[in-house]
């Protein structure tokens, strides 16, 4: 080891500084996130831009293949050119390595007309809810990811838990 600490020893014995090991932790970890998606099964390249970008967006390893194709479906009925712009939105992360956390601050930023996007799978697949206003449809609720993330605590109900109306009448 060196004297110096901002520097560490490598395999070869060579002196690496800290920052450019540091560097290539996060370049892996983000790396890492991509080829999960990828093994799932896709249809198309806009399909499997789309599991690539979910995976990184929602921060999670495996995504129900199920529910992944009718998001999919939805979001493409909704915008023709949601599978292009998906492509797009994922050459852009991988070509700029950039941080999942800091996406939407990047792509607000730049004033990119991509910034919509990782809001929409966002509320795809945390909220079940794709489209807007009227247009807004639910595709997912006991499995979107604001529920399966603390089921192991929560247990969102699916139903009302007494008679019917029951749920608008005041405590006590």
């Amino acid at each position: 080891m060196t004297e110096r600490s901002d520097e560490v020893m490598g395999l070869t014995g060579a002196v690496i500084p800290r920052r450019m090991v540091l560097a290539g932790f996060v370049a892996a970890y983000s790396a890492s996130l991509i080829p999960w998606a990828l093994a799932q099964p896709a249809n198309d390249a806009g399909h499997a831009a789309f599991l690539a970008l979910s995976a990184i967006i929602a921060g999670k390893q495996t995504l129900e293949p199920r529910l992944a194709q009718r998001l999919y479906d939805a979001l493409v009925a909704d915008d023709p050119e949601f599978p292009q712009e998906a492509q797009s939105l994922l050459t852009f992360v991988e070509a700029s390595k950039i941080d999942p956390l800091a996406l939407q601050k990047t792509l607000d930023d730049q004033k990119s007309p991509l910034a919509q996007l990782p809001l929409k799978i966002a509320s795809a697949w945390f909220l079940g809810i794709v489209g807007d206003g009227a247009k807004a449809r639910c595709l997912a609720y006991e499995k979107a990811l604001n529920a399966i993330i603390v089921s192991d605590v929560l247990k969102p109900p699916t139903y009302a838990y007494g008679a019917y109306g029951s749920w608008s009448s005041k405590p006590l």
